[in-house]
């Protein structure tokens, strides 16, 4: 059955993806030869939801072992970086992990997959788990044959994570150009202080120059498309001093926005309306399914 769009595939849990169902296949390792995952993209906030969980060990122990590889004389861990922080809070000293010998790409992408279906993720956690991930994807896709996919067929890999976490090729590589975007305005776009789309536009431009933007936008107060544009088109000339950006970004927002006109040919839209549509009926309808498609883009930016 063909996926609709926008359904996710299920992602196994990590302890389906690696066989280690059984609870009683965990040992106790001491808390403090645990480390996090390297380059661990999700964050792990002393929130409300911690203080419940940190609780809740208290009350009852942690339940759901940790997933850990050996590193050395420690372990790396895989999935469970909340539950080791929680159970540190508690004031643990041991706690029960799964040991799972895995190479580099199999950790991360069960490390991904572990979180990656959390509710509230922010984008930036989004966007480095989706660079993660899908790094690792074509890693292993290249060691396949012609780049054939595990179920015979030809896929792209960024179009397999789009699949699997219910989204579009295009909207994942948005997400991964957010890791190329200075760190402050990054946060701003976490703190919903900038918007998705326009952090996105900005990552495009120089390094020097988003952290002019960053400045402009810390006195300013906000910043918008149209400014960006402005800049990007500018490329190639002298951002230095700063000084020549502000005046970019001063004179493209009194800059008068020019109107665009769309015509669409009877031909195109006899394939969706009735001859006896009215042109104000059709708008009606095309301004509708519009404002449909830009409310779903802000969903996923979200």
């Amino acid at each position: 059955m063909k996926q609709r769009s926008g359904e996710k595939i299920r992602i196994a849990s990590v302890e389906e993806l690696l066989g280690a169902s059984n609870v009683q296949d965990s040992v106790e390792i001491e808390i403090d030869r645990v480390k996090a995952f390297r380059d661990h993209p999700f964050q792990v906030r002393d929130d409300e939801q911690m203080q419940k969980l940190v609780e809740s060990i208290k009350e009852n122990g942690v339940l759901t072992p940790v997933l850990v590889r050996e590193s050395g004389t420690s372990y790396e861990l895989i999935s469970g970086h909340r539950r080791t922080h929680a159970a540190t809070l508690a004031g643990l000293k041991v706690i029960p992990a799964i040991i799972k010998d895995m190479t580099d790409d199999e950790a991360v992408l069960a490390m991904v997959d572990s979180n990656i279906q959390r509710e509230e993720l922010l984008p930036s956690e989004k966007a480095f788990a989706y660079k993660m991930k899908l790094e690792a994807m074509k890693r292993q896709a290249g060691r396949q044959p012609n780049n054939v996919s595990q179920n015979g067929t030809h896929s792209r890999s960024d179009q397999e994570l789009a699949d699997q976490v219910g989204s579009s090729r295009n909207q994942i590589q948005r997400y991964i150009r957010l890791t190329m975007l200075h760190p402050e305005l990054l946060r701003m776009v976490d703190q919903k202080k900038l918007a998705f789309t326009l952090g996105v536009e900005i990552s495009y431009l120089e390094a020097q120059v988003q952290g002019f933007v960053y400045e402009y936008l810390s006195s300013a107060g906000s910043i918008k498309s149209a400014q960006i544009e402005a800049l990007r088109r500018a490329v190639g000339s002298d951002y230095s001093p700063r000084e020549n950006v502000r005046k970019i970004l001063d004179q493209s927002i009194n800059k008068p926005q020019k109107q665009v006109k769309v015509t669409v040919p009877a031909k195109v839209l006899s394939k969706y309306f009735d001859q006896d549509t009215t042109e104000d009926e059709m708008l009606e309808t095309i301004v509708k399914l519009l404002e449909k498609w830009r409310k779903g883009n802000d969903s996923e930016a979200g």
